[in-house]
């Protein structure tokens, strides 16, 4: 009888404490393992929508203003300011619009660059200076210092050139040919992404 009560209330043994711990183990691995997956999902999304957004904004911006501007430059990048000619892409996009009154002058500059190197992914920024009175100086001495670089307006997160590595691609002197990847950070494992391809010409 004795006997009987000792091993009623003996606990549980080596084999069931190990036996419950892997259950545990598996059970709490498959949680997190959904709470991952679940929260990266949600990131990759918020990032789609993201970059979709980008798009729709960088589109409709820039042709607003490419179409009601007088001409464009493109330059290789924003501190290399080599100007790219018929069949050539560069980084960095000025949009010029000249003064009604004389037209040999300037009254506004729209600028558009992306600040990363050809292998490099980086943001694109947009500058906007305004001449009152008007200037007659030449479209060098207008532009923002080299200096200056990163310092402006950022339009979009991240984006990649696809033409050479180039954001803009200079289409017979008459017209933007725009060929990027945007990309937004999203999560560590798959980061959000699109590709986009559109042309602009100013009114001349």
């Amino acid at each position: 009888m004795t006997q009987s009560k000792h091993r009623s209330k003996s606990g549980f043994t080596l084999v069931e404490l190990i036996v419950t711990t892997a259950v545990f183990t598996i059970t709490m691995g498959g949680i997190l393992s959904y709470l991952l997956s679940s929260s990266n999902f949600a990131s990759y999304n918020e990032g789609k929508l993201l970059v979709n957004r980008d798009i729709r904004k960088f589109t409709s911006e820039l042709s607003d203003y490419a179409t009601y501007s007088n001409y464009f430059k493109i330059y290789d990048t924003f501190r290399d300011r080599n100007e790219m000619n018929d069949g050539q892409s560069g980084d960095f996009l000025v949009l010029g619009f000249i003064d009604t009154k004389d037209p040999s002058k300037t009254k506004t500059l729209i600028g558009f660059y992306r600040s990363a190197t050809d292998s490099e992914e980086g943001p694109v920024q947009k500058f906007t200076l305004e001449f009152e009175p008007s200037s007659e100086e030449p479209l060098e001495k207008l532009l923002p210092s080299v200096s200056s670089a990163g310092s402006h307006t950022e339009v979009i997160e991240l984006s990649r050139g696809l033409s050479d590595g180039k954001l803009f691609y200079n289409f017979f002197d008459r017209s933007i040919t725009v060929q990027g990847e945007i990309l937004h950070r999203g999560n560590n494992f798959k980061r959000a992404t699109n590709t986009y391809n559109f042309t602009v010409s100013p009114r001349g």
